[in-house]
């Protein structure tokens, strides 16, 4: 759906996207990430034809963004982090406008415009005015927008911004349902949320792809650690646990007196499982908690981001 090769963009001397490459299948939801000033939103903009390419290619769904872009429209729905809206026009009156405006055949548009605010939750306000609506409202009102025409591809810059816990959920939701339907490329700064419904992620840093990994072998690289929780003496537990034959580190945090967590890392991929389980019922001390350890997503993010030379 999304093909980009070699694309890179200034502004003046300023090199905002430094020569990336990235290719995005039918039915993914991609997390694209990065820090403020990564370019993730300038890529997110040449690929959506608000912006042109210095140099390189950018294709959504067989259609070069530059020399095909009225093309490329016709098959993305685009949610910016801030949704423009006319705040005197009515919910339903600025759906069947925008479905307007992007060519919907009358004879399919008015159920369109039901199906996506079924899809967005927003058929109760579909009768008020656009200046009247909580922030949440907005956001799923430029949602439904970015519906109106059926695209294969969904674009969002920051789906969730501004939105309270509960309006989250309820996005993340939407969007997940989404993707039974359609691609999406999602970039946000909340790590959880990528966790919670991406199949694959794209770190940017400093205009170029430091990460381009499907989750599932993210999550699966880290397996070779133990997470425990133990009750007995800090150091001597430690000390046990580093004396594992195969243990490469100890790190451990104090949860409450004489209990604390400890995260034993394996050199290789050696299941620690049952070597700490052993040490424990041999120092007779009380174990709460065992299972394996993996990375978050953040750690990838942080490792990337806070290199003082670059990305790799």
């Amino acid at each position: 759906m999304i093909e980009v090769d070699h694309l890179t963009k200034y502004f003046g001397p300023v090199l905002a996207v430094d020569d990336i490459s990235f290719k995005v299948s039918r039915g993914e939801i991609v997390g694209f990430l990065g820090l403020n000033g990564a370019g993730k939103t300038t890529t997110m903009r040449i690929l959506t034809t608000f912006l042109p390419a210095t140099s390189g290619v950018a294709k959504v769904a067989g259609h070069d963004v530059m020399n095909e872009s009225m093309e490329v429209r016709q098959n993305i729905g685009y949610l910016p982090e801030s949704v423009p809206l006319y705040p005197e026009m009515r919910v339903e009156e600025y759906l069947d406008y925008r479905a307007k405006l992007k060519g919907v055949d009358r004879s399919v548009r008015q159920q369109r415009i039901e199906e996506a605010m079924e899809r967005c939750r927003i058929r109760e306000v579909r009768r008020r005015l656009l200046g009247t609506l909580s922030k949440g409202y907005r956001q799923r009102v430029g949602l439904a927008d970015s519906l109106s025409h059926d695209p294969p591809m969904l674009i969002m810059d920051e789906p969730t911004s501004g939105l309270d816990p509960v309006q989250i959920r309820e996005t993340l939701h939407t969007i997940k349902d989404l993707a039974e339907q359609h691609t999406i490329l999602l970039s946000t700064h909340i790590l959880s949320e990528v966790e919670a419904i991406c199949s694959r992620v794209i770190i940017i840093h400093r205009g170029a792809i430091g990460v381009d990994r499907k989750m599932a072998d993210l999550m699966r690289e880290d397996d070779a650690g133990v997470l425990a929780e133990i009750r007995g003496p800090r150091d001597a537990v430690t000390s046990a646990l580093k004396s594992i034959d195969g243990v490469k580190s100890v790190e451990s945090k104090l949860l409450e007196k004489d209990l604390c967590s400890y995260e034993v890392r394996a050199v290789g991929k050696k299941d620690l499982r049952e070597a700490v389980f052993n040490r424990v019922v041999q120092g007779k001390w009380v174990m709460r908690r065992l299972e394996p350890s993996r990375r978050k997503l953040e750690e990838y993010f942080m490792d990337l981001t806070m290199r003082s030379d670059g990305p790799a």
